[in-house]
């Protein structure tokens, strides 16, 4: 796990002298070490330069970046943990390969020797990388299957410019660092901006399971990878069967991400997921894993009671903080920058303090993330197959005069019916999957921004699949494809790497994933909390308690501070007379929400987060906005 800097330029640029200093500013992403490498293409028109901070995980003393190949050929800067690197190199050795190191960045490097751009379909792990080859004069640029480890570019000229974040990116002249209004309209809709898309328009997000290759002047990018779900057709129709292969296939993950150098433990929510993670590790270990925790001090709010009941089910040393709204308060600033853009989730900053919490004691966590995208574990995943049926029963027309009205007027408490009876009227396809996540209130998004219309077209693979495909299938699809790596994958990068901890996650393994596309869609949502597959299996590792308990969340109450300690920084963000965020978004509309929220006539936690970040956003990085 590391922060990876780079560019590929016209000679004439000169990008050299600030590459160290770029590289530094991604020192938080690894503290254990440090290093540089720039060359000149064959023909000297072209230079390339590499620059790496090392959290060192794997072969501690032999793994330093950027590495060279035995016989210098290759150069890499490579973020992230390919698991199968011991099988990967075994086969390697067969066939001729020499390594001088243990680790598997060494592996990566003859993979790609061996196999070239068929090595990455072969990797099962985590990575970004940057690999500059001495013979072809090529640089490339690559990203893992789900997405999970971060990889930018930036054009300045003829120099394309990556890293690990975007705060890097804008230390060079030529960059267009302008804010893009398209991007901040999709914010407002997703919660998030789905890639490939920044808040600045002249940087982009590589995307997941693709690689760019560049060669003089020329570059090209290619898909390597889309998600099972959408093209694998379910071909397991018994139970047991699935069941079986489900137990073995998640034990193997979670046993991969077991390989480790340095300490390590597990962060434990007390759901289900992180529970089962806990549960698995402690079949491998020949002692306790330790586990992190982090609450609330507010009554209610806290899922620590929980936690604790699984830690002493499997005799972990466990951990545990309690965060209050000056400990939450002191980060935010920290998560806007480190996130490159609004923090889209609260949780992002409990994430972010356990992250520091944790580093004391361990390098590495194996979490629950990504369970509920991969094996339907939203009460959205249990609606969407019914839309078309209430669709067909209910005319657009009475769910736009009789339905949403009377919808919109229930309490908060009843917020899941809201959304549900909301976004199941939702006809347009690409519109609904947004409005499910986003809170279905794409009219309060409209009515909020002041900017342009949009220009740009999004991005359509969250939204192809097989025209076979179920309902839920396909919206797991655009979950993997949008939601997980554009918010869920990317708090986890960002606000562990900001604590200095590297974050696995059993549940994003491709192999698990092919696996379970091939399930039909009872195994998953053919139970009253969803993920039936897990819910059994965990029957028969957890507590009772653990396994039937209300699926909660990770809820922080934000509702009750903004109307109390919050409230006057409320105020100060979104109301006071040089607040940026009064110059793009309805200033009336903002005041009307503030209003409602803090006299608890309504609560508009969610949407007045989303504006709180982006003006914490604007003060952050100050974008120019014109």
């Amino acid at each position: 796990m590391c922060g990876i800097f780079g560019f590929h330029a016209r000679s004439r640029q000169l990008l050299e002298a600030e590459l160290e200093a770029a590289t530094d500013l991604l020192a938080h992403r690894g503290p254990d070490g440090h290093g540089t490498f720039a060359a000149q293409s064959r023909d000297g028109d072209w230079q390339v330069g590499l620059g790496h901070r090392r959290l060192s995980i794997l072969d501690l003393e032999g793994g330093a970046q950027p590495m060279h190949s035995h016989d210098g050929r290759y150069v890499i800067s490579f973020n992230g943990e390919i698991y199968n690197y011991i099988e990967l190199r075994n086969e390697l050795t067969m066939l001729g390969h020499r390594f001088v190191t243990q680790g598997d960045t060494e592996v990566l490097i003859e993979a790609w020797r061996a196999w070239g751009e068929n090595c990455l379909s072969r990797f099962n792990g985590m990575f970004a990388f940057l690999l500059w080859d001495n013979h072809t004069s090529r640089l490339i640029a690559a990203r893992d299957p789900f997405g999970k480890k971060p990889l930018f570019v930036a054009h300045a000229g003829e120099a394309h410019i990556f890293a690990s974040e975007i705060e890097p990116l804008r230390q060079f002249p030529g960059i267009d660092d302008r804010l893009d209004p398209d991007s901040l309209r999709e914010y407002l809709s997703y919660r998030y901006v789905p890639g490939p898309a920044t808040f600045f328009k002249g940087i982009a997000k590589i995307a997941p399971g693709t690689f760019m290759v560049l060669e003089g002047e020329k570059h090209t990018t290619t898909r390597y990878f889309t998600t099972p779900f959408s093209h694998i057709h379910p071909d397991i129709t018994d139970f047991d069967e699935a069941l079986r292969l489900f137990s073995t296939e998640l034990d193997k993950a979670v046993q991969l991400r077991l390989r480790s150098d340095a300490p390590f433990g597990a962060f434990l929510s007390g759901g289900l997921d992180s529970s089962m993670i806990v549960a698995l590790m402690s079949r491998h270990m020949d002692k306790p894993v330790s586990t992190f925790s982090v609450g609330f001090d507010v009554p209610g709010s806290s899922e620590l009671p929980y936690a604790g009941e699984v830690a002493r089910a499997f005799g972990t040393h466990h951990h545990e903080l309690s965060v209050d709204l000056s400990q939450f308060a002191s980060v935010w600033e920290e998560a806007v920058l480190r996130r490159g853009a609004p923090v889209a989730e609260p949780s992002d900053l409990p994430v972010l303090l356990l992250a520091k919490k944790a580093r004391r004691d361990v390098k590495m966590v194996l979490t629950g993330e990504g369970a509920d995208e991969l094996l339907g574990g939203y009460p959205k995943h249990r609606a969407e197959p019914w839309v078309a049926l209430y669709q067909h029963l209910i005319p657009g027309f009475i769910h736009d005069l009789l339905i949403a009205p009377c919808t919109s007027a229930l309490p908060y408490g009843l917020r899941r019916i809201k959304t549900v009876a909301n976004v199941a009227g939702i006809r347009d396809y690409q519109a609904r999957m947004v409005a499910w996540f986003g809170g279905g209130d794409a009219k309060l998004a409209q009515t909020l921004y002041n900017g342009p219309p949009a220009s740009r077209l999004p991005d359509l693979l969250p939204f192809t699949t097989d025209e076979t495909t179920s309902a839920l299938k396909r919206m797991l699809h655009f979950d993997q494809t949008s939601w997980l790596p554009d918010n869920l994958l990317e708090r986890g990068d960002r606000m562990m790497m900001a604590g200095s901890i590297e974050g696995r996650m059993p549940f994003m393994d491709v192999e698990l994933a092919k696996l379970v596309a091939r399930f039909s869609d009872a195994f998953l949502t053919g139970a009253p909390k969803g993920k039936r597959i897990l819910r059994v299996l965990s029957q028969k590792m957890l507590p009772e308690t653990i396994v039937n308990r209300k699926k909660v969340g990770f809820r922080v109450p934000v509702e009750q501070w903004f109307r109390t300690g919050m409230a006057e920084q409320m105020r100060d963000l979104l109301q006071s007379d040089d607040a940026t965020i009064r110059q793009i978004c309805n200033a009336n509309e903002i005041d009307r929400l503030m209003s409602e929220h803090l006299e608890a006539r309504h609560n508009h936690e969610k949407i007045l987060w989303a504006l709180a970040n982006l003006e914490q956003f604007f003060r952050v990085f100050r974008p120019s906005i014109n």
